[in-house]
């Protein structure tokens, strides 16, 4: 292993946290990170919003009639699945994306600890939040041929009734917050950097994964 040793990063926010980094190819939506072909080691970060709780779209858009279909990304988490398969790697979801079931990939216990994902490589759960995120985020990572799988922070964050910023507990009231979590009251609408991003220390945790990767293994 190099840190010379160039990796791709795949589904990618343009102009975000990967990009100008020595040694790492960014992939973003323009790009169309469907189409990389290899041979680098791969730090994958597919679309989320049509596996995670909310697949079904927003409050609003259900209400006209406008229900989103579950897994609906175009191909994009099938895509990276099969690149960290094939070069090695990390693929990172939410924790309680159902992509993990569709897939067939085994679920990690939310305290932590690696675990057999399935033939290939290897799971666990998480926390963003112990490597700079401003909520807990506890994160699914799929790695295959990672050699050595890092020892992380595990543990489970537990969120205080005065995490919630006061002006939407006066809003909604405590019960309504609670349910919605945190992510939902801070940081900005749903796209927001602050809330999408990958913190810098959990960016580089992931890069060095990839860059451990021994082909062949």
């Amino acid at each position: 292993m190099t840190l010379k040793q160039q990796i791709a990063a795949l589904f990618v926010q343009t102009g975000g946290s990967y990009y100008n980094l020595p040694g790492v190819e960014a992939w973003d939506e323009d790009r169309d990170a469907r189409m990389y072909g290899g041979p680098h080691p791969v730090v994958a970060h597919p679309p989320c919003q049509r596996w995670g709780k909310m697949w079904k779209g927003q409050p609003g858009n259900i209400k006209r009639g406008k229900v989103e279909r579950k897994g609906d990304d175009k191909g994009c988490f099938k895509s990276a699945l099969f690149d960290v398969r094939a070069y090695g790697g990390v693929l990172e979801h939410p924790w309680g994306s159902h992509a993990w079931a569709h897939f067939g990939l085994n679920k990690p216990p939310r305290s932590g600890g690696w675990v057999k994902a399935d033939a290939y490589g290897w799971t666990c759960c998480v926390e963003q939040g112990r490597y700079g995120h401003y909520c807990p985020k506890p994160t699914l990572l799929y790695a295959v041929q990672v050699d050595p799988l890092p020892d992380l922070r595990w543990g489970v964050t537990k969120v205080r009734d005065e995490d919630f910023p006061p002006e939407a507990v006066a809003k909604h009231g405590i019960e309504y917050c609670r349910k919605a979590g945190l992510m939902a009251f801070k940081g900005g609408g749903k796209d927001s950097t602050a809330r999408i991003a990958t913190p810098p220390e959990f960016r580089d945790l992931l890069v060095s994964m990839a860059r451990s990767v021994k082909r062949g293994a």
